[in-house]
């Protein structure tokens, strides 16, 4: 099982989350791509200490919108979200050439991610991206979703993940950012939650009914409070449990 957060989610002089600490108990890295997030001393910074500590790196690609950090919908154009996909791609994978590693797989970010998952135009743009890019590169996104079937349509590889620390619907959608109840912040609650993922694939959603979840990767977030404390937990149940955190790219 993938043990996977986004990183790299500062800008400038202000710093987001503990990517340091983050990267020794991870097996997959979510990196900002200056879109939402991060910039090229940030991307820099992240790509060096992954691939110190072996943790594959993904592209994390989001919509133009630092002041909203990505969570507000755009309506895009086809052609300029997938080339805006395109440029974040290549924006990190250039820092990770030198350490002699590239990007390993995509995952969209935040209103994108959501978008995505349902509009077959802005589902289609990122596959054109990947497409175009590296026909190689691996789709993180939760499994069932338009991105998701575009992406095996189009012949690549997707990887189902699934969040520990995020609440679900009886549906399997994520509870909206918008509801109170949306986070799920005591950290023994997450890790009870990943190894369940994890070893029954599995996951409770808010009213008690049991949801199939058939993931290959488990996300925390990084911006979360408590989310060094959270992922020490997590892959500490996760190899109590027999599982150990391996990179799925």
């Amino acid at each position: 099982m993938d043990l996977n957060a986004d990183l790299g989610e500062g800008f400038g002089s202000w710093r987001l989350g503990d990517d340091h600490a983050l990267l020794d108990l991870i097996s997959s890295a979510n990196v900002a791509c200056g879109f939402h997030a991060g910039d090229a001393a940030t991307m820099h910074r992240v790509c060096a200490g992954a691939a110190e500590r072996g943790v594959a790196v993904g592209a994390q690609v989001g919509y133009r919108d630092l002041a909203g950090f990505g969570r507000r919908h755009i309506a895009y154009d086809f052609a300029e979200l997938r080339d805006e996909t395109i440029y974040q791609l290549g924006a990190l994978d250039a820092f990770c050439r030198l350490y002699r590693t590239r990007v390993r797989y995509l995952k969209p970010h935040g209103a994108l991610y959501h978008a995505a998952a349902r509009d077959e135009s802005q589902a289609a743009a990122l596959v054109a991206a990947i497409s175009g890019y590296d026909h190689e590169l691996p789709v993180l996104c939760q499994p069932g979703t338009v991105l998701a079937q575009l992406a095996a349509g189009a012949g690549l590889r997707v990887v189902a993940e699934g969040f520990a620390d995020r609440n679900y619907l009886p549906n399997g959608a994520l509870v909206p950012r918008s509801s109170p109840d949306a986070l799920v912040t005591d950290p023994e609650q997450v890790a009870v939650r990943a190894v369940r993922m994890a070893v029954e694939r599995t996951l409770v959603a808010v009213d008690g009914t049991v949801v199939p979840a058939p993931v290959e990767s488990i996300c925390l977030h990084g911006d979360n409070p408590g989310a060094v404390r959270c992922a020490e937990l997590v892959r500490a149940a996760l190899i109590d449990a027999g599982v150990t955190p391996t990179p799925f790219a």
